[in-house]
């Protein structure tokens, strides 16, 4: 399953992350008068990811958008977690009434074990509480384990906009059509209920908007008509590792990888349905096996020359996440303040447009501190 990239050895796997016939290509979008600073999951390294109280802080820590993940309900519900399964992210091991639907599931081409949304209507779901994904690398974040319900889209739309009030500020949001292909196939619809949604509420047909995805089949059946819901959306493609391939692409005649599609001719294509790439920090400045940097690419400087924007993933502030050089010292699951925003400069130095950053404070000084 395609997810935002890193790797941990001490237990922490998968965390720290086709063109149109005929088509004409649009204007390229005008770049952001400043860099934009994404909450990824919220203020994920500071709450449980994917709560109303990790958006709350996100908000108050200044990020410009709020990207909520959505994955479906049996019954058909948009709700907001990083992925179907769920079993790392709620209670739900700890709930009997609930042990005999755990089982395996193959989504995006990759075997899980686990409980998953898709086995659960919208009200067995909310008597689940939020837990923190990952407690060996953010400890502190486990003393809110339980606070807090799975939110739904609707739920994330309208807390959003009454922030957006109360705080006199716009908040965009960048929602993710999570494993669109694997939904199809169990006869679910997440893009039909993405724009009944977004159509419903004042607040997403006017405050900026975003839509991304790792698959190009959903972002091209419905990049036009987001755009018609609200005029300034942007549609944004993710990138997985270099060779991979999107899901929807699998077994299909064009069986691009996304390294391909980094390459200028696979940029150009893009911009036929989409305005901006999401790859990983590590498309710009690739990773030594020792964890140091490597050599810069010219990923952002082509992706501009193609006509797109770049907002890439994911800063945080830990120091096991960042290159080796940054580090502090400290143990590895230690914060590094300093090291993350030292990051995130080398990347805007580089002229990147945006980043998702699981602390959106760290992020705000780095786009709003000089040197």
């Amino acid at each position: 399953m395609l997810t935002r990239r890193h790797t941990f050895s001490f237990g922490l796997a998968g965390f720290c992350a086709s063109m149109i016939p005929g088509a004409a290509v649009r204007a390229a979008p005008s770049l952001a008068p400043r860099p934009l600073v994404f909450a990824h999951r919220g203020a994920s390294a500071l709450r449980p990811e994917h709560t109303l109280a990790s958006y709350a802080k996100a908000m108050e820590d200044g990020a410009d958008y709020i990207e909520p993940d959505l994955v479906m309900t049996k019954d058909g519900v948009l709700i907001v977690r990083h992925e179907s399964n769920i079993a790392d992210t709620t209670d739900i091991a700890s709930r009997p009434e609930f042990a005999a639907r755990k089982r395996s599931l193959t989504i995006d081409g990759r075997k899980e074990t686990g409980w998953f949304t898709t086995d659960f209507t919208l009200a067995e779901l909310k008597t689940l509480r939020a837990r923190e994904r990952l407690p060996q690398l953010r400890p502190h974040n486990t003393r809110y384990d339980g606070h807090f319900d799975v939110p739904t889209f609707e739920e994330v739309i309208d807390f959003v906009a009454g922030e957006s009030a109360a705080r006199g500020k716009v908040f965009g949001l960048i929602p993710e059509i999570k494993n669109s292909t694997h939904f199809h196939s169990l006869g679910l619809d997440p893009e039909a209920a993405f724009l009944r949604t977004i159509a419903a509420h004042d607040y997403t047909r006017q405050a900026p908007l975003e839509l991304q995805s790792f698959e190009t089949a959903n972002l091209k059946a419905i990049g036009e008509k987001t755009r018609a819901i609200n005029p300034q959306a942007r549609i944004m493609f993710l990138m997985g590792e270099p060779d991979q391939t999107p899901p929807d692409l699998l077994g299909k005649r064009d069986a691009r990888r996304f390294g391909d599609f980094m390459k200028p001719a696979g940029l150009r294509d893009i911009r036929r349905f989409a305005d901006v790439i999401g790859p990983s920090n590590t498309d710009l400045i690739p990773r030594k096996p020792d964890g140091s940097w490597g050599t810069p690419t010219t990923l952002i400087t082509d992706a501009h020359e193609a006509g797109l924007l770049v907002h890439s993933y994911t800063a945080r502030p830990e120091n096991y996440c960042l290159p080796k050089e940054l580090r502090d010292g400290g143990a590895l699951n230690a914060r590094n303040p300093a090291g993350m925003i030292a990051e995130v400069k080398r990347y805007l130095d580089m002229g990147l447009d945006g980043f998702f950053t699981d602390d959106p404070a760290l992020g705000r000084r780095a786009v709003d501190t000089p040197g």
